[in-house]
Formats: structure tokens, C-alpha cells, sequence
């Protein structure tokens, strides 16, 4: 029989020696399938064998429960501020500096960087074992963000050498892909939030995240790019830092120059001008560093920056052009959004932008954005256009005061604007609001919710400007005939579109709620009812005070769901879709862990850090196990906090397996 313990570190090496090859090296050897194999076989040794669990073990990236607040770490060696350049001749000036700064004809080489847009790190490793990440703060202290950091797969958890120096500290920027940002945001924007505007912003919320499995969710990333406090280590030059770094285990950016003259670095810096808008993540200049670290030294820092260091700023990508007419975008729940309409349409990024949201009334008093303004456009984020100020100085009298409309642009209806609202959010009340419903057919339509396909938002439009679809129910009504009316439809078209709305009927009652535009009712929370509930008919019978107490749900929350349950028209549209054969039920899910603990018995013993006695007992329960007061050959587990006494001695005498408090949440996975 294979040893647990041998085999266990058998997969753990080969995961991060595959970890590497993927996120380091960018040359993987293996497919995701089998990674996934080897990672789902180790964590059933360690389900199996809680007590070879290890902190720096793959499968400890992502667990525990959220931290209480954040630590406040010291950094060993300060981290300094950059100065700034932002034309060759600045560039230049440096260069002179560094030479006054060092022997009379002494040889300088420099190393050129790109300038990563992210959030600056450190990575702290003793005797080769990931202990403490920390961000820059104020320089001295920052804040301590391990957890989140190991969520990280570039992470190291452990360094890559049989010899790991005493004391290493990295130093780096955690940053966001354009991608992962864009996934986010298709995510929030499903579930009815506004985007994130651009990626480093975003990085540096989700390190401040209390939760590490809402961060793992973020799928953050790292470049590792200096040195910082060490112990056991010794390199002569920039370079040799970076090619430790990379053999040790740490991603270092690709793109790196060595630069014998300060014309090279100029020519260098001016050649990532537009190359870097080919890169999947956000750049923001380029970094020039001293290469030789005896001359850093030599030259040492000002209190506030390196005196061997310089940033070159690119320009900021914008834009300057006329706005010349804002018109209204109405949503599904009747929401007025200004749009800004570009004239001339702008270059930015290599795309041309004709329009950008300007979000609602606040933003536009705030900005003082007229119609006929000229106006500064950038690209931020997922490349979202953006209009951040008007520039009243080139205004001729001629611009006007944008006023939202007392009735809706698209129904007719009246508008209001929502009470107590310091965005200023204007609602159309039409109740057959034809841009509401487009809205709401399509939010029922997408992937996450009822997942038909092929139903987007030209095909919505038509549906509804035909007067085919005049109710989410009238989908499920729809025939051949009727969909071959409509333009570029074909036989085929039409059949594949049936198949898949007769196919959405079995989705049950999660993706039907999520699916309803429930005011704040998103994926998630139409999942926390459907458990909650399990049926259409219990769920419209629960009161408000009882929807409140649904996890994560609130009062705001239950009144706005009660009011859509029992308001005649939407009873009539769930009665029609009962009728019409939709599934609205939903199966009790067994908790995660419960299985696990299904049937052991487990002791507790000593005093605990996160728990009261009560607490964690109600919680072996909860999860299916048994919490006994003694003991015993048949006790599974003992949990040992501090001063344990008796238990503890009994347990090690019967060969009863000890957790800690730490091993038993990594265990249950909280």
C-alpha cells in the first residue's frame, strides 16, 4: 500500500513543478484535466489524513474563514517612492545625476521594465516557506494581506531550491488582466452592479478583501521585480535578482532591456508607446534601474525616493472631442441612463468610441457636463469610454443644461425620480414599457439564468417591436411560422431557438427567480432562496419578516421581493409560467463538508481562538459529526486548543488523532 505521507509529497511537488512550468515559464507539459487530477487526488489524502495537511501544501490556497480585520506589518527595508519622468529630456537628467553620483568615467549600465498598473507587494519567505505579504502602505507599514496573496497560483507557497536562504523578501505588483477584469464586470453587470472602471482599482479592492475565497474568485496575478530584505543571498547586479527570482519560483515580466547608454533607454521606452496596448494586462510607463547594486548603494536615496531609480511616464490614452448630444438608454427596471453621442468619434486604443454612459443626474451636475460641451474621453477597464470633464473654457453659449424628461423617450409614460436617491436616478413608470420589457427578456435569456440561446438583443428588439413577445411568458407560446416573419430568421434559426426556450423549462426555481429581474435578487440570491424554500408556492407564502432572515438577505431586499411575489401582475405572469410548464422547485443541496463528518465523532478540548465551546460544537453537528465529552477508542478526531489537558493525554495514549483549531478549519474548509 502506497505511504499517505510520501505520496502526498510526491503530488505536492509535482503540481508546483507544473504550477511553474504554467504561470513562470509559460511552457506547460501537461493538460488542465490532468493537473486537476493530480490536485483533486491530493486533497483526498489530506480529507483522508487531516494531519498531513501543511500550510504551504496546493490545496491551502484558497480556505479559511474571512479575517476579522486587517494587521499592520513593518516592512524590514522601507519601500521607497519612484520619481517620475515623462519626456527624453527628463530621461536624460537622471542619467547625468546617477554619473555625478559615481567615479568620474565609471561605467553604467541600466535595466528597463515595463511599469506594471497594479498594486506594489511584498512576499516575505522564511527558510523558504511563504510567511507574510504585505502591501506598500505608506512605505514603512502596510497592510497584511497573506491571505488573499495565497490565492495567488504565481505565488510561490514554497521556494523552489533544497537550500532556501533563512530570510527572502520579493518584490512585486499584484495586478488584473483586461480579460479578468472584463470577467468581473460581465458578472456584475448580470447581477444588476456597475463595472469596475479599471484594473488596478479593482486589484487593490480585492486585496482588501476580508474573505480569501471572494478574492480566488478575482483571479489576481503577479510579476515579481526586486530583492528586498535577505539573509543567506548574495548577487552583485539587477539582473542576477531577477533570474533568482525566476528560479526560485516568482513570474518576472518577459519584457526586460539591459541598456548600456541612456539613448538605449530612451529608444526603448519610445518603443512601448503603442507596443503596450498588445499586452493583456495595463502598463503605465516603463522603470529604469542602476543595474550594478554596489553602485545603487554608492548612490543611495533621498528620505523619499532612490536617487538610482526612474519612472518614464506614458501619456494618459484620451481624447478630446464634441459631445454633442446626450440621449436616454431606459433599463428593465425602468432606469434613465444619459449616454454621451461623440462628434467626431475619437481613436483610443486602437478602437473608435462614439458614445460612453455618463451614469445619471449627479454625475452630470458633478462634472458640469452640457450638451455641445467639448469634453476629455478616456478608455478605462475592460477599455470602457469614459467621460471625465467638461472644459467650460471652450464654450461659446451655444451648450445647454441638460434636462431629464418628465415622460419616458421610449413609452411615453411618466418619469419620476426616486426619492432619497443621491445619484439622482430618474424611472420611467410605464408598466408596458416596451425598453423595460426588451430589458427583462433579456436578462431571462442569458446564460447564468434561464440560458436560452440565441436570444440576443436584436432578436429581443424584433420580438417586441412585433408585438410577438409582449410578456417574458409569450416566449414559451412562440411558433415556426411567427419567428420565420421576422428578419434574417431562417427554418433552422427558428428550430434551434425553439429547442432551446422548450429546453429552459427544466432550469428550476434558482435560475427562474434570477431570471424574473427581482429588484437586487442576482444569481446568488435567487440560489440562497431556492434553498431556502424550494418551491414557487413557499417561497410567495413567506412574509417579509421571514424572507429577511434568509443568510445575506436584509430588509431592503425582502420588501422589494415580497412586493414583486404578490403584486397581481407578476402572480399572473408565474401562474402563466407554471401553466406553460416551468419547473418551479428546487432539490436541497447537502452541505459541503457534511459528508466528511457524517458519523465521526470528535472530542474538543483547551481553548480556542475562533470558537466558544457551544460554537464549534454546534458546528460538528451541523456538519453531520458528533461532538462527545470523552475520549475513546472510538473517537475520530480530538480538536486541541491551548492548554489542553487530559483529553489531549488520553488521545496521544489511545492513538487518536490530534487537530489543531487551524488543521480543523482547513479540514471542514472554512
Amino acid at each position: 500500500m502506497t505511504n499517505p505521507a510520501k505520496r502526498a509529497e510526491e503530488l505536492r511537488q509535482q503540481i508546483e513543478h507544473h504550477n511553474y512550468l504554467y504561470y513562470v515559464q509559460a511552457k506547460p507539459e501537461i493538460s488542465d484535466r490532468e493537473f486537476d487530477r493530480l490536485l483533486e487526488e491530493l486533497k483526498k489524502i489530506e480529507q483522508e489524513h487531516p494531519e498531513l495537511i501543511t500550510l504551504d501544501s496546493p490545496t491551502q490556497r484558497v480556505g479559511g474563514q474571512p479575517i476579522a480585520g486587517f494587521k499592520t506589518v513593518k516592512h524590514q527595508l522601507p519601500m521607497l517612492s519612484i520619481d517620475n519622468s515623462y519626456n527624453p529630456d527628463e530621461l536624460r537628467e537622471f542619467d547625468a545625476r546617477v554619473r555625478r553620483g559615481l567615479n568620474k568615467g565609471e561605467q553604467v549600465t541600466y535595466v528597463v521594465e515595463l511599469k506594471i498598473d497594479g498594486v506594489a507587494m511584498s512576499l516575505t519567505y522564511e527558510d523558504g516557506k511563504f510567511t507574510t505579504g504585505a502591501t506598500r502602505g505608506d512605505g514603512e507599514r502596510g497592510d497584511d494581506v497573506t491571505h488573499n496573496l495565497r490565492t495567488i497560483p504565481e505565488v510561490p507557497l514554497r521556494l523552489r531550491t533544497k537550500k532556501p536562504p533563512q530570510l527572502l523578501e520579493a518584490r512585486g505588483e499584484v495586478y488584473m488582466t483586461l480579460a479578468g477584469l472584463g470577467r468581473v464586470n460581465r458578472e456584475r453587470i448580470a447581477k444588476n452592479l456597475e463595472p469596475y472602471a479599471n484594473p488596478r482599482n479593482t486589484a487593490a479592492g480585492t486585496l482588501k478583501l476580508l474573505d480569501p475565497r471572494q478574492a480566488a474568485e478575482r483571479k489576481l496575478r503577479l510579476f515579481t521585480y526586486s530583492l528586498g530584505a535577505v539573509d543567506g543571498i548574495s548577487v552583485r547586479t539587477h539582473l542576477e535578482s531577477l533570474k533568482l527570482l525566476k528560479d526560485l519560483g516568482f513570474p518576472v515580466n518577459p519584457y526586460v532591456q539591459e541598456c548600456s547608454s541612456i539613448d538605449e533607454v530612451i529608444t526603448y521606452c519610445l518603443s512601448w508607446n503603442d507596443k503596450r496596448h498588445e499586452l493583456p494586462y495595463e502598463t503605465d510607463g516603463m522603470v529604469i534601474k542602476v543595474n550594478d547594486l554596489d553602485q545603487q548603494r554608492r548612490l543611495g536615496a533621498t528620505s523619499k525616493v532612490p536617487r538610482w531609480i526612474q519612472a518614464y511616464k506614458f501619456e494618459a490614452e484620451q481624447a478630446v472631442t464634441k459631445l454633442a448630444h446626450i440621449e436616454l438608454s431606459v433599463g428593465k427596471y425602468g432606469e434613465l441612463t444619459p449616454v454621451a453621442l461623440f462628434e467626431p468619434p475619437v481613436q483610443l486604443a486602437g478602437t473608435t468610441v462614439s458614445r460612453a454612459s455618463l451614469h445619471n443626474a449627479a454625475e452630470l451636475a458633478r462634472k458640469d457636463i452640457r450638451e455641445g460641451d467639448m469634453v476629455v474621453v478616456i478608455k478605462a477597464g475592460e477599455i470602457i469610454p469614459q467621460v471625465i470633464k467638461s472644459l467650460p473654457e471652450s464654450r461659446t453659449g451655444s451648450e445647454k443644461v441638460f434636462v431629464f424628461p418628465k415622460t419616458c423617450p421610449v413609452c411615453g409614460a411618466p418619469t419620476i425620480k426616486e426619492e432619497g436617491n443621491t445619484s439622482y436616478n430618474y424611472r420611467c413608470t410605464g408598466l408596458n414599457c416596451p425598453a423595460q420589457l426588451a430589458g427583462k427578456i433579456e436578462s431571462f435569456a442569458k446564460r447564468d439564468r434561464m440560458d436560452i440561446e440565441g436570444l440576443g438583443e436584436k432578436l429581443v428588439a424584433q420580438l417586441v417591436e412585433s408585438g410577438l413577445v409582449r410578456s417574458v411568458s409569450d416566449l414559451y407560446r412562440l411558433t415556426d411560422e411567427q419567428l420565420l416573419t421576422l428578419d434574417r430568421m431562417g427554418k433552422k434559426s427558428a428550430q434551434n431557438l425553439l429547442k432551446g426556450i422548450q429546453e429552459s423549462k427544466d432550469r428550476g426555481l434558482a435560475r427562474l427567480l434570477s431570471a424574473l429581474s427581482i429588484y437586487g435578487v442576482g444569481e446568488s440570491m435567487a440560489d440562497q432562496l431556492a434553498q431556502e424554500f424550494h418551491s414557487m408556492e413557499a417561497l410567495i407564502g413567506a412574509s417579509e419578516e421571514r424572507l429577511a432572515k434568509v443568510k445575506d438577505f436584509g430588509p431592503v431586499r425582502a420588501k422589494n421581493t415580497h412586493t414583486f411575489l404578490h403584486s397581481a401582475a407578476n402572480q399572473k405572469l408565474i401562474s402563466k409560467l407554471r401553466d406553460l410548464g416551468l419547473k418551479m422547485t428546487e432539490e436541497a443541496r447537502q452541505a459541503p463538508a457534511a459528508s466528511f463528518l457524517a458519523g465521526k465523532t470528535i472530542v474538543v478540548t483547551g481553548t480556542l481562538k475562533s470558537f466558544s465551546r457551544k460554537e464549534i460544537e454546534d458546528l460538528i453537528k451541523e456538519l453531520g459529526g458528533k461532538a462527545a465529552g470523552s475520549v475513546s477508542k472510538k473517537t475520530d478526531f480530538v480538536v486541541a486548543g491551548e492548554e489542553a489537558g487530559s483529553k489531549l493525554d488520553k488521545a496521544k495514549e489511545l492513538g487518536v488523532k490530534v487537530l489543531t483549531e487551524e488543521e480543523f478549519q482547513k479540514m471542514i474548509g472554512r
